[in-house]
């Protein structure tokens, strides 16, 4: 039977508590791959686990802070430079994910945004709304609240038949509710364990709605210091970097 299979490639914060590589989860099913979140170490991920980048088919961003999307620029110099990369590049994330890619690639390498490549980077702008198909993936994206200079975004994925909801960095809000609910797998942040902080979720503020989002699987993810020093206490599954799960 088919599967949807998950990989963590980077199952950190922005700062590599504990050693943890920043987020960057592989997703594969029927011989298709791509990333779900895309941290400045992702490519370290990428040679770590053995991922060819080629194999990559798209990019699925939740927001656009450096630890969940600054890995892009490196990714697309590999592909023009070392992995000789001839296939288009799927983007998807929040609205201004363009332009900040643009951005990005000329802070860290002046004049790479506007070379002529071999292949297409192919940009999609995600807005809260019906399910969309984009990457052979059936895909929703709901608003959070975790300011970054564009939307943060929760988002919801379907292949073969299995669905993975995922909180990217966000407050709780009430409208992420119906987006998260009754997933297979539910990856959910959890900076803290205990307090609440601003613009983040906590390990107790994701277990307090457990009955009502009804995942098939809960995972933690984006654990800080805090969050780590109770590990051992959890309740739930964690992830860590290399962890692998199939749907």
């Amino acid at each position: 039977m088919a599967a949807l299979k998950v990989k963590f490639l980077g199952s950190g914060d922005a700062f590599g508590h504990g050693g943890r590589l920043q987020p960057c989860i592989l997703l594969e099913w029927g011989g298709r791959r791509v990333l779900l979140d895309c941290g400045a170490s992702a490519m370290i991920s990428l040679q770590r686990y053995g991922v060819e980048p080629n194999s990559i088919e798209g990019v699925l961003i939740s927001h656009l802070h450096g630890d969940h999307f600054g890995g892009l620029p490196f990714f697309i110099l590999d592909a023009q430079l070392h992995s000789k990369r001839t296939e288009p590049l799927l983007l998807a994330g929040p609205v201004g994910l363009a332009s900040r890619l643009e951005q990005a690639m000329e802070v860290n390498f002046p004049g790479s945004s506007r070379v002529e490549r071999k292949f297409a980077v192919e940009v999609t702008e995600l807005t809260p709304g019906p399910p969309q198909s984009w990457c052979g993936l059936g895909l929703r994206a709901g608003e959070g609240l975790h300011p970054s200079g564009a939307p943060a975004l929760a988002l919801r994925v379907e292949a073969e038949g299995k669905s993975l909801a995922y909180t990217g960095d966000t407050q709780w809000v009430e409208e992420l509710s119906p987006l998260l609910a009754g997933a297979d797998l539910l990856i959910a942040e959890a900076y803290f364990y205990g307090r609440p902080v601003k613009f983040h979720l906590s390990c107790r503020e994701v277990l307090a709605r457990r009955e009502e989002l009804r995942p098939g699987r809960l995972v933690f993810t984006h654990m800080s210091q805090d969050m780590l020093a109770h590990v051992d206490e959890m309740p739930g599954e964690v992830a860590g970097d290399g962890l692998e799960l199939e749907l």
